[in-house]
């Protein structure tokens, strides 16, 4: 059975989205923004209640994915924090000037966030993802899985690629591939059926009316597990 991660804002999200089946939880704030770092509170209120993983967005900026040396102290003490408040990992991605990973700084996050679950975010689709996914698998820095919806704005302009992704990753010790963005109920069996991938990565496609603003359906929600628990 493939398992669903849910995008949470606050806490009614993450116990509706857990009530409902979810598997773990990204939690982010400034959605329209495309997901930057949750607040002290919101990372505490989300972790203390919930029991399933809380993946917490590492971003302290929407201007880009690359990082000047002086931000890596505002990143560094919020990994600190999300670790104290009882997160289950990080999202994070970063990106030099040329669009390659941003090794440098990925060896100090992953190192600050050690026993933390680490996700690569979609960073990698502003670059070529087999190319940088096959650099991310050479590196030595643990990362546990890659967000990405294969180089493309959504899943399913990237399946192909992502196809590539999945059969690399599967039954080996190379970070999995977690396809995410544009996932709805009307797609997801189209595109599991495709990639078989082992997780998935739902937004707005969970929302009622796919729209950040209202709540988490449900049933919805329920209608993927059952379309994902099959092979």
């Amino acid at each position: 059975m493939s398992k669903i991660e849910v995008i949470v804002l606050n806490e009614e999200d993450a116990k509706m989205a857990e009530a409902y089946g979810a598997d773990r939880l990204e939690l982010v704030s400034a959605i329209s923004e495309g997901g930057l770092t949750p607040s002290y509170g919101t990372i505490k209120r989300v972790t203390n209640s919930v029991n399933i993983p809380v993946m917490v967005m590492i971003r302290p900026h929407s201007f880009s994915f690359v990082y000047r040396k002086e931000e890596w102290k505002v990143i560094r003490e919020d990994i600190k924090v999300a670790r104290e408040l009882g997160a289950a990992g990080i999202v994070f991605g970063a990106l030099t000037e040329e669009k390659s990973v941003d090794f440098e700084l990925l060896s100090m996050v992953v190192e600050e966030a050690s026993g933390l679950s680490v996700t690569f975010h979609r960073a990698i689709d502003e670059t070529n993802p087999l190319k940088h996914y096959h650099e991310l698998c050479r590196s030595p820095y643990s990362i546990d899985r890659v967000l990405t919806s294969g180089g493309k704005p959504t899943v399913i302009e990237g399946v192909d690629i992502l196809h590539q992704l999945v059969q690399e990753s599967i039954g080996t010790e190379k970070p999995g591939i977690l396809p995410g963005s544009g996932l709805t109920i009307n797609n997801i069996e189209m595109v599991h059926q495709r990639l078989q991938a082992e997780e998935y990565h739902f937004g707005s496609g969970l929302r009622k009316e796919r729209d950040f603003r209202n709540a988490i359906d449900g049933e919805v929600l329920q209608k993927v597990k059952t379309i994902v628990s099959k092979r």
